[in-house]
């Protein structure tokens, strides 16, 4: 079994989750969302997070609005809907719920 794969897969499994918490607070287009998520040390590279960005904005859990910028073509800047926040934070109780079964199964405090 491949250990990068699994851990690829992981990852996944957890990025839109991070991407809303991204957004929790404030609007961002997919630059200022990729240097989050790699400030966490979880690197994502375009191509995986436009489909995911699309794939939420079609669940009607964001939004987005063009806005010019001063050096170079407009941002596509993402929120969150109030079905987004929502959303949210019913997936924030259920990786507090993950965590703690998570550390029970494997013994971790």
């Amino acid at each position: 079994m491949n250990i990068e794969n699994t851990k690829a897969q992981m990852r996944k499994g957890i990025l839109e989750y991070c991407i809303l918490s991204v957004l929790k607070n404030n609007d961002a287009y997919v630059a200022e969302i990729l240097e989050e998520l790699k400030a966490a040390e979880l690197i994502v590279v375009e191509g995986t997070i436009y489909p995911l960005l699309t794939r939420l904005k079609n669940s009607g859990l964001l939004e987005y609005r063009w806005e010019e910028s001063t050096g170079g073509p407009p941002r596509k800047y993402y929120k969150l809907t109030d079905d987004g926040k929502t959303f949210l934070s019913e997936l924030s109780e259920s990786w507090k719920n993950l965590q703690i079964s998570v550390k029970t199964i494997t013994k971790q405090n």
